[in-house]
């Protein structure tokens, strides 16, 4: 008997119908399958955003494990360098030749005065070590924020409008390029009598700011032809605006590489400078002056000359070996 349908929507060929005769066969009716959905604007915009150098940059560094030891040991300093007495509660000035000249390290007394010995003026080389941390990382941040600021206002002017400036602050920039960094350091510490941590910090950033200075330079003049500093001059942005929101976080990248690096550099040279007796003076505790001490003595009493020289190592290695990491992490040839 031919099938009735009442309602016209639900005759043969219609979905309704079809739905009726798979379900008087026993049949499951089917549903169109929805389209798949793709990816909104938000989150398109988001991967955008991710995917920016520093972005990528710190995803690298994350997972690079020389950045994380190099961090872990940076951060380590620095806490020793603001508080020194949660390390030790020895006065790293306190003397005592009668009881503790050149006294052997006691390697099982831990985070006592006597770990590491004592050297030949009855002192603590465990708590001078502790804080002789304090003026070495003052020195090597202080001299790197200035040359920093000093040599990269000066690239970025000079990369920016070219012509006379660039010619005048790149000849200013190639006489001091040419003074030989310690030799000029000693005849200008030679000049004052009270050689503190800010007199040797000034003498250091005044002949230390050349290399930030070609490096801002060279950086500058590549980000100054991208097109977005060509679309904002087209618009009318001031030039203040250009140098501080498009040419200086995009030009920035080599500039933090070498700052990086050159910190461990100025840590070693102010040692060597008070190694020399050009440096830092007693009372201030400092490696280099440890190291100069200890050199007298080196041959009976290696330990006097080991712990101190060993921190020193170990801090400029950490400040190396982080720019190493932040170089790799924002070298786009690495990509």
């Amino acid at each position: 008997m031919p099938e009735i349908y009442d309602n016209p929507q639900s005759g043969p060929g219609t979905r309704a119908g079809n739905a009726a005769v798979a379900a008087d066969r026993g049949a499951t009716p089917t549903s169109p399958k929805a389209p798949a959905a793709g990816p909104s604007l938000e989150d398109k915009v988001r991967e955008e955003k991710a995917r920016s150098l520093w972005g990528d940059a710190w995803r690298d560094l994350r997972r690079n494990p020389y950045f994380i030891i190099s961090s872990f040991l940076v951060v380590l300093l620095v806490f020793i360098a603001l508080f020194p007495g949660w390390f030790t509660s020895t006065d790293p000035r306190d003397a005592d030749l009668t009881n503790h000249f050149l006294k052997k390290p006691e390697l099982g007394s831990f985070f006592t005065a006597d770990w590491f010995g004592y050297d030949n003026q009855g002192r603590s080389i465990y708590a001078r070590v502790i804080y002789g941390t304090r003026a070495s990382i003052q020195v090597g941040v202080g001299v790197t924020v200035i040359v920093t600021i000093v040599g990269g206002l000066m690239g970025m002017l000079a990369g920016y409008f070219g012509g006379w400036l660039d010619a005048l602050l790149s000849r200013i920039t190639d006489v001091f390029f040419g003074i030989p960094f310690l030799l000029g350091a000693l005849v200008v510490l030679n000049a004052f009598t009270d050689r503190s941590v800010p007199v040797v910090i000034g003498a250091l950033a005044f002949l230390g700011w050349t290399q930030i200075a070609r490096v801002m330079r060279g950086s500058v003049i590549t980000t100054k032809q991208a097109d977005y500093v060509v679309a904002a001059k087209a618009l009318g942005a001031g030039t203040s605006r250009i140098l501080i929101k498009h040419i200086l976080p995009n030009a920035m990248a080599p500039v933090i590489v070498v700052a990086t690096i050159a910190l461990g550099g100025y840590i070693s040279a102010e040692a060597t400078l008070s190694y020399l007796g050009m440096g830092l003076a007693e009372p201030t505790v400092s490696w280099g002056i440890d190291i100069s001490s200890a050199s007298k003595v080196v041959r009976n009493n290696p330990h006097a000359l080991f712990f101190p020289a060993g921190m020193l190592t170990l801090t400029v290695f950490a400040f190396i070996m982080l720019g190493d990491a932040v170089r790799d992490a924002l070298d786009p040839k690495l990509r």
